[in-house]
């Protein structure tokens, strides 16, 4: 019958036909061997320390730089207080010496007051002296 079946189409034998060809048989799927598996835990373990050192590493270098950033903030903020502190001293001192000024400059003010004054009685006096003027040469011609 042997015989017989290797003449026939394989569709025609009378073997039943497996859906199952993808099924996995006990022979594929074998364990490995128990050293293999502590190999590849400790390279695992090994391999994810030094992911996680890397990590930590970047974070702590993360941290040190914001510490240096946060350094050098604070003394540029120191020295912006200098700054301020010198302006303020020197604005007290600018504002004691307009202070110290302030009668001359009122004095000065009164003059120029005066100054304008004076200047109008001069335009007045210039203007009733040429009027006497006129009048005393049209009293020349008669």
């Amino acid at each position: 019958m042997a015989a017989a079946a290797e003449g026939v189409p394989a569709i025609h034998r009378e073997e039943p036909v497996r859906d199952d060809v993808a099924v996995e048989t006990a022979e594929e799927a074998k364990e490995p061997a128990e050293a293999d598996i502590n190999e590849l835990c400790r390279d695992m373990f090994s391999k994810m320390a030094t992911y996680l050192t890397g990590e930590l590493t970047a974070t702590s270098e993360d941290y040190k730089l914001l510490e240096n950033m946060n350094k050098l903030t604070s003394l540029k903020y120191l020295e912006m207080k200098d700054i301020a502190i010198n302006i303020s001293r020197n604005l007290k001192d600018l504002n004691q010496k307009y202070a110290g000024l302030q009668p001359y400059l009122d004095q000065i003010n009164v003059i120029e007051e005066q100054v304008a004054a004076l200047e109008q009685a001069a335009y007045k006096l210039d203007a009733y002296s040429k009027k006497l003027e006129a009048k005393y040469k049209k009293l020349e011609k008669r």
